[in-house]
């Protein structure tokens, strides 16, 4: 029997799958459990539907990211740090810090999760950080540290 999958099932398929299975799993589990659906013609129609759906979705995502990160390559987020004698920092910037100075000054909203920052930054001075916008998009912003 012919089986479109709503969720995902161990050992048989993924969600959205078409698959083919014994009846009496189909019409004992899967179908019982709201696990998947008879591959019907409105049924497999409905799925072609809502593949298209989740490809346009993915393409506005990907083209999204895409501009936020042309965006953020022009950026220069400036950002001051406590220091005392000798040039020493007391604490250091985090991603929370820089997600906020860049919503402060440029409007941008950034998740601080996505900002990936490679050494810690306890001096003044520049540095790039990386942010990851999609699984295939990331840009570099650059961050300028000042001692007050």
């Amino acid at each position: 029997m012919k089986i479109i999958l709503l969720e995902d099932v161990k050992s048989v398929g993924k969600k959205g799958d078409l698959v083919e299975i014994k009846e009496g799993y189909a019409r004992n589990f899967i179908i019982p459990r709201k696990l998947g659906v008879e591959a019907t013609d409105a049924n497999k129609n409905t799925l072609k539907l809502q593949k298209q759906n989740e490809e346009k979705i993915a393409k506005e995502q990907l083209e999204a990211a895409q501009a936020l990160a042309a965006d953020i390559g022009q950026m220069t987020v400036r950002m001051e740090i406590k220091g005392g004698e000798g040039g020493k920092t007391f604490g250091s910037v985090s991603s929370k810090e820089i997600a906020k100075a860049v919503a402060d000054q440029y409007g941008k909203e950034i998740d601080k999760k996505k900002i990936q920052i490679d050494e810690t930054i306890k001096a003044a001075g520049m540095y790039e950080v990386t942010v990851k916008l999609h699984p295939k998009v990331t840009a570099k912003l650059k961050v300028h540290v000042e001692a007050k």
